[in-house]
Parts: structure tokens; C-alpha cells; sequence
């Protein structure tokens, strides 16, 4: 079938985006599912700091891709051994898929996958296929998924059923931003109530970290970002401070109102300056989470004594730490409830074709996460 796509041809295009236009919307063959795996038509996708760094080439990946991971849609097709969807099902887009059969997904580690992550990196789906083409040969697919276009074929381990009262644009979040940020706090940190939590960078995946942390009970929450306006919308969240990261000594400015750190710091921004925020702000015996992800040649430096005298503790989190098919329906069920109100990041509705101006926006930090709507 012909589909519409958002395209990268060539990485390190100079902004402003929406006259480079890193991203042109071409018209792609989509082949039909192969085994195990599922056509869906894409209804939302949201543009995450991921997509961008591929874009600016902070995460190289292989080109011509088709980009996008955040979304959520509806089957249309399945391939050979599908049996366990059906066509008109709801569905959220995870960014690894998880094959069941390596270590860490025995380990009960998904986001690990060895397959998956092989897959990634070289741009094709689980099965190591390619089932995108252009007038130039096969087109990548990023991160299993290539959300931005009307449909896609994805792998079934990269696919999670929802419910069907829950809408499109809210349930894309869920596949990245929601599970990233919230799984930080739960499933990485493992956040006990009345603790004291600070995040760093305040797009969809910090902001969804903040509500994370005032989920589980956290006793005070510190919003840190550059940016007047998310930190408004952090204190509306429920932050209890905030802070301008941009500032002399915001450090020791955190590190006084705090009383010497926060039990648990999260760097949400994708940057070393900011995981040396976060490391820094951290007490004694605290722990300092990351779930950014700068460019692969940064080296984040630290001093080994007070890694070791003050028994402090540095962890990565990627997806959040999630167990997808258990995570996400938990999360929606939350959300439901009133507990997670993801649905307030929600910054704007973009048409395909705007994409590239989109890409600014995000670039600039002035949007929280916007949808693209194919």
C-alpha cells in the first residue's frame, strides 16, 4: 500500500527546521505484516526530544528513516500468528520491542532486549526486516515504529491493546513519555513516600517524572528548567519549588533549601550539564537517576571519593524500567482515576505537514508535547 511519511534524508540539518526541512512527507510503500507482525493506522504520535536528536544527530541512526515512536492507533491488518488481536483494536506503540527469550527479558527486563536493541540500531523491525520503500530503495524504520505517517507495520512485541474509551492523542503518551517519566520513579528509583525528589528538565518525560514522584507519596518535589513557563506548569502540577537551572549557583541554591540534597535527583534534560546538576544536588546516601540521553560521544565526570564516602548511587533508566504489557494498562488505569493527569502536557495539535516547524518549537523548549496528527 502508499502511505504519507515523515522522511530524514541527512542528519545534522542547521534550524531553523521549518526552512531546512530535515523532514520531507513522501509518499512510501508499506509492505503488508510479515509473521508476528501487525499493520496499524496511526491516529497520534507525539514529537519527543528522541525524535529530535536524531534529527539534529545527537543519536545517530541510519538514513532514509521514517521517524516517530510515541503513538497509538488502531489494527488493520495481522500478520501470520497474530492470534491474540483483532482488527479494530486499540493499540499504544512501545520504542523496544522485546523479544521473551534473551536474558534480560528472562530476567524480567524488557526494555533491555538484545534483539530489540539490535533491531533499533540498525533500523528495522524485530524480525530484521524492512517493510518501508522509497524511490531510492528500503527506508529505515525508527525505533521499530515510524509513527509519523498514516500507517505502519510494527511487530507484535512492539504493540500493547488498550482500552477503547481512552483517545488516541492521550493514549500515544503512554507509550514514551508517561512510561519513561512515571517508570523512573516507580519501577528505576523505587520512590518510598515522604521522600524528597528533584527533577531536571521539565518536557513530557520530566514532567511526567514530577507526577510520578507525587504519586507515590514523594514529600517534596523540586521542579528545575530554564524556562518560566514549564515552571509554572510544573508548580500547577504539584512541585512544591522551583528553580531556574540557568542561574548562578542554582546548586547550592537547591542544595541549602533542601538542607544538603534531595534523596533521589532525576535527569530528564538529555545533557551532562544537567546530570552534574543532578549529581550535586543529590545528599548522602541519596541516588541520582538518568533517563536523558545525550550524544553518545559526552562523558559524564564525577568524583570517585563521594561516589564512595558518601555511598551515594547513579542509575540509568530506559522505557521507564517497564514490563509494558503490565505497566501501560496499570498507568491508563490511573490515569482514569484521577491520579496521573497526563492529559495536562498536552501542548498542541500539528497536521503532518507541519512537521518541521514542530521540530522548532520542541527545539526551542517553549512546547511540552505536541501531536502530530497524520
Amino acid at each position: 500500500m502508499k502511505i504519507r511519511a515523515a522522511v530524514l534524508h541527512e542528519i545534522g540539518a542547521p534550524t531553523p527546521y521549518a526552512e531546512s526541512r530535515p523532514l520531507r512527507i513522501e509518499e512510501l510503500t508499506l509492505d503488508p505484516p510479515g509473521p508476528d507482525e501487525v499493520l496499524v493506522r496511526i491516529h497520534a504520535a507525539g514529537l519527543c526530544h528522541s525524535d529530535l536528536s536524531v534529527v539534529s544527530g545527537d543519536r545517530p541512526r541510519p538514513v532514509p528513516m521514517a521517524l516517530g515512536h510515541e503513538a497509538a492507533g488502531e489494527v488493520e491488518a495481522l500478520g501470520e500468528g497474530v492470534d491474540d488481536l483483532g482488527v479494530g483494536d486499540r493499540v499504544v506503540m512501545v520504542f523496544v520491542p522485546s523479544c521473551g527469550h534473551c536474558m534480560p527479558c528472562m530476567e524480567g527486563r524488557p526494555a533491555l532486549c538484545e534483539p530489540g536493541a539490535a533491531a533499533n540500531g540498525a533500523g528495522t523491525l524485530l524480525s530484521g526486516a524492512r517493510r518501508l520503500g522509497g524511490t531510492g530503495g528500503p527506508v529505515h524504520h525508527h525505533l521499530g515504529v515510524s509513527a509519523f505517517a498514516e500507517h505502519a507495520v510494527v511487530s507484535r512485541r512492539s504493540i500493547i491493546r488498550i482500552d477503547e474509551d481512552l483517545s488516541h492523542e492521550e493514549a500515544a503518551l503512554f507509550g514514551c513519555a508517561v512510561i519513561t517519566g512515571v517508570g523512573a520513579v516507580v519501577n528505576t528509583a523505587r520512590v518510598e513516600p515522604g521522600a524528597t525528589v528533584a527533577v531536571i528538565g521539565l518536557g513530557g518525560v520530566g514532567l511526567n517524572c514530577l507526577l510520578g514522584a507525587r504519586l507515590v507519596g514523594a514529600e517534596r518535589v523540586i521542579a528545575i528548567d530554564p524556562i518560566p513557563a514549564k515552571r509554572d506548569l510544573a508548580l500547577q502540577l504539584g512541585a512544591d519549588n522551583v528553580f531556574d537551572s540557568g542561574e548562578d549557583g542554582c546548586v547550592e541554591t537547591v542544595r541549602e533549601a533542601t538542607r544538603g540534597g534531595v534523596d533521589y535527583a532525576f535527569e530528564m534534560a538529555g545533557s551532562v550539564q544537567a546530570m552534574d546538576t543532578a549529581y550535586r544536588i543529590t545528599r548522602r546516601g541519596g541516588t541520582t537517576v538518568s533517563a536523558g540521553l545525550s550524544h553518545p560521544d559526552r562523558d559524564f565526570a564525577l568524583k570517585h571519593v563521594s561516589l564512595v564516602a558518601e555511598e551515594r548511587t547513579i542509575k540509568g533508566s530506559y522505557l521507564g524500567g517497564c514490563v509494558p504489557a503490565r505497566d501501560i494498562p496499570r498507568l491508563v488505569s490511573l490515569y482514569r482515576q484521577g491520579r496521573l493527569p497526563v492529559d495536562r502536557l498536552l501542548s498542541e495539535r500539528v497536521p503532518l505537514d507541519d512537521i518541521n516547524a514542530a521540530f522548532d518549537r520542541l527545539a526551542a523548549g517553549g512546547t511540552v508535547r505536541q501531536i502530530i496528527l497524520p
